[in-house]
């Protein structure tokens, strides 16, 4: 299924992220771990890596390592600018340096993941 739905998957889950983090959530419970938030951060992004390498992959036949390389490119940049957008556009939210980090390393273990089961593959392919 997400072979052929990459596509849609990706962009949907872009746009939850996007409206997610750029509109006022009132009265999120308190998980009681300490940093949670990077760690939503750390997550999320690393989903939408893996979704959206899938979606150059398999939609847009990308060689492997390119559509990770721009899967990785993309998310890394969205991060960005959803930081930057939650502290220009929008009052209830501000730009926050340790989430842009949290976004990003989420990003490249995903791209770590990605290479190791790459290499698995060739090896047992």
């Amino acid at each position: 299924m997400l072979k052929k739905f990459a596509f849609i998957i990706a962009i949907l889950y872009s746009l939850a992220l996007a409206t997610v983090s750029l509109v006022k959530i009132n009265n999120l419970p308190n998980v009681g771990v300490s940093n949670a938030d990077k760690i939503f951060h750390f997550l999320t992004y690393s989903v939408l890596a893996f979704l959206w390498t899938n979606t150059f992959f398999f939609k847009f036949k990308y060689k492997k390592v390119k559509a990770i390389v721009y899967a990785s490119v993309l998310s890394i940049i969205f991060g960005i600018i959803i930081e930057v957008l939650q502290g220009s556009i929008t009052v209830s939210r501000h730009t926050d340096i340790y989430d842009a980090i949290a976004n990003t390393l989420g990003v490249l273990i995903m791209v770590i993941i990605l290479l190791i089961n790459k290499k698995t593959y060739i090896k047992n392919g």
